[in-house]
């Protein structure tokens, strides 16, 4: 019975060694025709898989850097903050004039007549909101009849 060199067969012992089983199944994966084709392939590649595993590690060190440096880290955050923090109490003031304004009309039972409209729309900021009202409408209009 004859044997192929990269089959042979080896006794196994009590004592067998498991690196030589081991490094045995790598010769055999080794001598696949697709295993050595994939190699050739690698082999040939390898000036441009050198350069791009040198720029990923570039990219990774110097993210690693930004991604554990204290100081960028809180001045980011500060940076943060500060620009949100006008947008935050704007919207806190918005939403607690809404709710009072809520609380307000819940306890209020009394009805609004035609004089009580009248006065309203005296008022600066009513006018600020009509004129809005005007506005926005007289936009959609135009879209709406440019789409057509």
């Amino acid at each position: 019975m004859s044997q192929s060199p990269t089959q042979q067969e080896v006794p196994v012992t009590e004592g067998a060694d498991v690196s030589q089983r081991q490094s045995l199944d790598v010769l055999d994966q080794l001598m696949k025709p697709e295993v050595q084709e994939s190699l050739t392939v690698l082999v040939e590649n390898l000036p441009k898989l050198a350069e791009m595993v040198t720029a990923m590690t570039k990219a990774y060190d110097f993210a690693q850097g930004i991604a554990t440096d204290k100081v960028l880290i809180s001045d980011t955050m500060s940076a943060m903050g500060e620009f949100a923090k006008p947008v935050v109490d704007k919207a806190k003031g918005v939403a607690s004039a809404a709710i009072e304004a809520n609380d307000r009309a819940q306890t209020e039972q009394t009805s609004v007549g035609l004089f009580a409209m009248l006065k309203m729309l005296k008022d600066p900021n009513v006018q600020q909101t009509l004129r809005f009202a005007q506005s926005f409408l007289s936009v959609l209009n135009e879209r709406q009849q440019q789409q057509r």
